[in-house]
């Protein structure tokens, strides 16, 4: 039975979608290449409600990429003398040279969102934003930049289920911010800071392209394949490196492994406790299995 999310959308099948993510990924690979070689610079923008699996797409997109090549910028909170500057200074610095990919995991768009919503701006800068924003984007786009900007949206009921999957995984848990659960009770308000700032910043040029999140599988591969059909991209040949073979030894004597310190091997202990465990299995259940030893008896 197809398994569905909170909300009752069905999720994506597991083996299709690793099958078409790896896919995908092949091609992400090829178009850094093309980036690289070509001198293009690309600025990927992820926005949306937190917990809609922006951390997730991006952690599928960067996977198998050079960090040389492809980072992300996630930045912290202003510091005091950022606070003075003007607003996308600190952003500036973290675009790409020739030949690299900047993936902004959460952007300049933090004015129009959080910082709207929580009062951490003021109505003046606020409203200069919303004026600047396009202006900035349209900038960065005449300079030659590829700008994609992405927004996941995922409804309520899925969110609070996913900040509840959160909140009882320790694994998982420092992904929830006070600001994060803040959010729950405010919905209403980011819900209307997102469509005053689509309604601003949602041009032609630089336009917002919505990823449906309620699947999480299904909008990685999504803001994928769509990133992939946008960027002008095409496979660039590479020759494939001969390794040479190993030159005969000249005499060298290395120094003895004593003479340096191993980390421990945990991976055989390990292994040892696991094989231990199993043989002592399959004793009990060959010991269960004889007659009148609390196994099956035959007639």
């Amino acid at each position: 039975m197809a398994k569905k999310t909170a909300n009752g959308t069905v999720r994506m099948d597991k083996k299709l979608y690793e099958a078409e993510l790896e896919r995908l990924q092949t091609e992400l690979v090829a178009m850094q290449e093309w980036v690289k070689q070509t001198g293009a610079r690309v600025v990927v923008v992820f926005e949306g409600r937190d917990a809609a699996g922006k951390g997730s797409a991006i952690k599928r997109i960067t996977e198998y990429l050079n960090p040389r090549v492809a980072r992300v910028a996630a930045l912290p909170k202003p510091s005091d003398r950022q606070k003075t500057q003007w607003y996308f200074q600190r952003y500036v610095e973290h675009l790409p040279a020739a030949g690299e990919i900047v993936i902004f995991d959460r952007s300049w768009y933090n004015r129009a969102g959080v910082e709207r919503v929580m009062g951490f701006c003021t109505q003046e800068q606020y409203e200069r934003f919303l004026v600047q924003a396009p202006i900035f984007e349209q900038m960065l786009i005449d300079d030659g930049i590829l700008l994609r900007k992405y927004w996941f949206s995922v409804s309520d009921v899925e969110q609070q289920a996913r900040f509840k999957a959160r909140s009882e995984d320790p694994m998982r848990r420092w992904k929830l911010s006070p600001m994060d659960l803040e959010s729950i009770t405010r919905w209403e308000a980011y819900s209307q800071a997102k469509d005053h700032m689509f309604a601003a910043t949602d041009k032609p040029q630089s336009p917002w392209y919505v990823v449906e999140s309620e699947d999480k599988r299904a909008s990685r591969i999504n803001v994928i394949a769509h990133l992939l059909s946008t960027i002008p991209w095409h496979p660039v040949e590479l020759p494939t490196p001969d390794v040479p073979e190993r030159p005969a030894p000249v005499g060298y004597t290395r120094p003895p492994r004593t003479s340096q310190t191993y980390v421990p091997d945990h991976a055989a202990e390990v292994t040892k406790a696991a094989q231990a465990a199993k043989s002592a299995k399959d004793a009990k259940a060959a010991k269960d299995a004889q007659p009148g030893k609390g196994g099956k008896k035959r007639d």
